[in-house]
Formats: structure tokens, sequence, C-alpha cells
């Protein structure tokens, strides 16, 4: 077995699939922020809100008011030199540090696409995605014909883990045996030319949809290891994501994936890519010739490279089934749901007031949330315990520097899961004020009072 694994560490393979990823990569990152910057989101979100609900433990990465702007145009540029190859391990690490940076500055815009982005550039940190087809190589002279083999398998494995663990999630009989939330959302398309006032209205549909969504996450990774299937697997890929991207407002994250899935395919197809790109640079003078050396080799004063990945992607593989340390639904209570590949698994909404009490003379008012919380912060608040904790907190901060004493928090929130009818959510009778934020259960959550099976 160990000799398995070194003769398998020491193995190389092609170096274009790593070049073209390292490309697409930072062009559909670079396109991301540039998108960002245009529809005004960077405003709206980081620089408008008078206030920002944060990361347990990074409570001190905040918004940098209007030089905000500047941390975008910083992840933006380094997305730029990733694409060409340029300075490329300070590019890579300056992108992951300026994005992840950007992601932990308002836990109001978590999505699993921008922490799979985050984790993805980490990664990308330690491989030598610059040894080919690169800037780099273009101005050292030097090019590399391979690279050890799992440098790429660890991208793929990556892919496998988050395509995986998203079917794992969707065995859950909400999805399965209810076609919930599809059944919610899926009929709002009512306007889709041809399909929308029909096809989106069937049952059937939504359990077809349902049932497809979880075979195709835990199949395709492995459709895509195999040559056989590769091709049929890759327009299941694009089929899927486009059709998604369709139907649901996620962003880049379908274009993301299907560009990251062509790693699966051979060296001859990415060779092909680099060979038009090349007799593209040559037509506008862009060509030098460079000396062509036999594989890439990791200098052994880095040899700490290999035990950290394997931490990483043990973590990668633990992590998502830490909601199993805490009672209750993971769904109602959301405790380990956030960073475990649980994609678009329910529909949750909900209404939460506050009530500011003095606990000596027991004079109260209603906290209007407008006036603290934009819409779209409201609407994440009134739904997450974490959400609606650290709020309590802030408003009760906010009360006592005006001047009010002996401030209590008390929440009174009411949600409804999944189209089930609400229910109350928050133990109104708990002043919230004293209750602190930890990875300990939060007790102040009332019970769910049905039940989800599954993982």
């Amino acid at each position: 077995m160990i000799a398995t694994l070194k003769t398998y560490f020491k193995s190389q393979t092609n170096a274009a699939p790593l070049a073209v990823f390292r490309m697409l990569f930072g062009i559909m990152m670079l396109y991301s922020i540039v998108r960002f910057w245009y529809h005004g989101w960077i405003n709206t979100l980081y620089i408008e809100p008078q206030f920002h609900f944060s990361y347990y433990g990074f409570e001190w990465i905040q918004p940098l008011g209007i030089y905000t702007n500047l941390l975008f145009i910083i992840a933006g540029v380094s997305a730029l030199f990733v694409a060409l190859g340029y300075k490329y391990r300070i590019a890579i690490c300056v992108f992951f540090l300026s994005f992840t940076y950007i992601e932990l500055m308002d836990k109001t815009t978590y999505l699993n696409h921008y922490y799979f982005i985050s984790v993805l550039s980490f990664l990308m940190i330690f491989l030598p995605a610059n040894a080919s087809f690169s800037l780099d190589t273009y101005n050292r002279k030097v090019t590399f014909a391979t690279v050890p083999k799992w440098t790429i398998d660890s991208v793929k494995l990556l892919l496998g883990i988050v395509y995986f663990y998203a079917g794992l999630a969707k065995i859950n009989s909400d999805w399965l045996f209810k076609a919930m939330p599809l059944k919610i959302w899926l009929p709002s398309n009512y306007d889709m030319p041809i399909l929308g006032s029909n096809l989106m209205q069937q049952d059937w549909f939504h359990f077809t949809m349902s049932w497809s969504g979880m075979l195709y996450d835990l199949c395709i990774p492995f459709l895509l290891l195999y040559k056989r299937t590769r091709g049929f697997a890759f327009l299941l890929v694009v089929v899927f994501h486009v059709f998604t991207r369709v139907l649901f407002p996620i962003g880049m994250f379908p274009f993301i994936m299907i560009l990251a899935t062509l790693i699966f395919f051979d060296a001859s197809l990415h060779l092909k890519i680099i060979g038009i790109l090349k007799r593209v640079f040559k037509r506008f003078g862009f060509s030098k010739e460079v000396s062509l050396s036999a594989h890439y080799n990791y200098p052994k004063s880095k040899r700490f490279i290999l035990p950290v990945l394997a931490l990483f992607f043990a973590i990668q593989l633990l992590l998502p089934f830490r909601y199993a340390l805490y009672p209750g639904e993971l769904f109602w209570t959301e405790e380990g749901y956030r960073f475990s590949w649980r994609v678009m698994l329910m529909e949750k909404s909900g209404y939460t007031t506050f009530k500011i009490v003095d606990r000596e003379s027991g004079d109260t008012f209603i906290v209007n949330n407008a006036d603290f919380l934009s819409s779209f912060q409201e609407k994440e608040m009134s739904a997450q315990p974490d959400f609606i904790l650290e709020y309590a907190h802030y408003l009760g901060d906010h009360f006592t520097s005006q001047g009010h004493k002996n401030v209590q928090v008390f929440a009174e929130s009411y949600v409804a899961l999944n189209g089930r009818r609400s229910q109350p959510f928050i133990n109104k009778t708990v002043d919230l004020y004293q209750e602190k934020e930890s990875f300990k259960h939060k007790t102040w959550i009332l019970p769910f009072n049905d039940e989800i099976k599954g993982l």
C-alpha cells in the first residue's frame, strides 16, 4: 500500500489540463468581480448597510467603507494575473485572501459557490498551475511538459466531493418524497415560454426533478472519471447547469462548474485549446521560443505541501457531518448547515420582531428592523438563529449606548419550512442579550414540530 502511494505521488501527467483550468478559473473570477461591480452590489451589500452580520470568530473582518471597492479591484487584478499565469504564486495567494475577505465581510451573502471558490483558490496555491502556457514560463523561457499527477487529481477530488456531498444531502424525505422545495420554486416559473404554464405546474415533474437532481449529484463524479462515460457525463453537466441557471437566479455557479469539469478530460483536448490560443497570440506578435523541460518536480523544501493538503481534504470530508453533533432538525436549527455542500435544499421564511425591555421598570418598545437592516438582511435574519442572536446583541449595544438602562432583548419569531405552516421559532421568554454565540447548541431554539428523515 505504501509502495503504491509512493509510486502514485511520483507519477507525472501532461501539464495542459492544469494550465487550461488555471486560465478558465482566472477568467471566470475576473468576470464575476466585474459583474458584481457592474450591478452595483458592492454598494448595496457592503457599503450602504449600517450593520453587517459576521461569522463567529471573524467579527474583526468588516467592510472597508469606500475602500471596499479597492478590495474588489485587487481581487479582479489578481484573478487576471492567475489567468495569465503571471507571478502566479503571489497572484493566487492575493486572490484567495481578497476573495475570502470579501466573503467574510457579511454572512448575509453566504452561498455555497462562494465558499467553493475560496476553497478551490486555497487548493490552487499549492498547485503548479503556471508550469505550462503562462507568462511565468514565457519570462523564464522554460516550460514544463508534465506535472505530478496528484496535482490534477486533487482538483478532481474537490469537485467530486462537492457533487457527491450535494447528492447525499438530497437523500431526505422532504426532497425525495415531498419534492420540497422544488414544488414551491418550479411553479413560480409560470411565465417561462412553453414549459412554464404547463410542465412547471405538474407534480410528476417536481418529483422527477428532485430524484434526477439527487442521482445526478451522486453519479456525475464517477461518470466523469471513466473515459467511456465522460462525454455523456459532460453533456449531462451542461444540460443540468444550464437548466438550473434558467430556472433559478444562482449567478455564475453553473458556468463555473461546467468549465471546471473540463479538467476530467484527457490532455489531448486541453492541448488543442492551448494550440488555438497560441495561434491567436502569434497573430498579434506574442510568440517566443521557450525551452521544454521534461517534468515539474516540487523542491525538497516544499515537502510540507502533501501533509497540508491531506489535512485540507480531511476537513472537507468531515466538516459536512458536524451537524450530527447537534440535537434537533438540521434544516430548522441550521447548526452545522453551512460549509457542507447542502445546495438549494430548503425554502425557509420567517418573521421576527424584537422587543427592548428595561429590566427594572418593565418599560418596553418594539424595534423597527428597517431602521437598522436592509430588506435583504432582514429576510436572511428572520429565519436563521445565529443571525437573530447577533442582531439582538447589536440592538442591545445600540440602545445601551443611547442611554437606555438595564436593557433586555427578546425576539418573537415564526418560521415556515418547506411549505409547512409557520410555527414559533425562538423562545420569546429568553433574553437574547445575555446569550453568547458559541459552537454549542442553542437551547433557546424551539423544537421543530415535524420530522425530516435522511442524511
